[in-house]
């Protein structure tokens, strides 16, 4: 074999190796129940879970409860299962918290009754999203 083909199979088995090592940090969306399995059976890995904060019946957000020093909050989720769960975040309540239509909290059971999340990433709703229908009504 040449030494160009030698070289041509060293990176591609590198490759190989780089997608292999970076499939087993991708996440998927699961459930509060899947993320409380986990915890059972002593694996902590942080999951990403998927929902939207509980609201009341007239569409406002209800169960955020912000610690005196406004470092840190809790807030109630409700996953695409419909399961609600109590979540924590060492974090100050991001701009347009409230607002979000979707949410995803990466993170894991530290104890029993409340998720840990790491980071959250919200959907909120598109400022364009309104313009859009009226011009397409046009």
């Amino acid at each position: 074999m040449k030494k160009g083909h030698i070289l041509g199979l060293g990176i591609i088995a590198i490759a190989i190796v780089i997608i292999v090592s970076m499939l087993g940090d991708a996440s998927t969306y699961e459930s509060f129940a899947t993320a409380k399995e986990m915890k059972m059976k002593g694996d902590e890995k942080a999951i990403h879970v998927v929902g939207q904060l509980k609201k009341s019946e007239l569409g406002e957000v209800e169960g955020i409860e912000v610690n005196e020093n406004k470092t840190s909050f809790y807030f109630m989720m409700v996953d695409n299962d419909g399961t609600e769960q109590k979540v924590f975040y060492n974090e100050p309540i991001p701009a347009d918290f409230h607002r979000s239509e979707q949410v995803v909290v990466i993170g894991s059971y530290k104890s029993d009754e409340i998720f840990m999340a790491d980071k959250i990433l919200m959907k909120c709703p598109s400022k364009y999203q309104e313009t859009e229908v009226n011009t397409a009504g046009m």
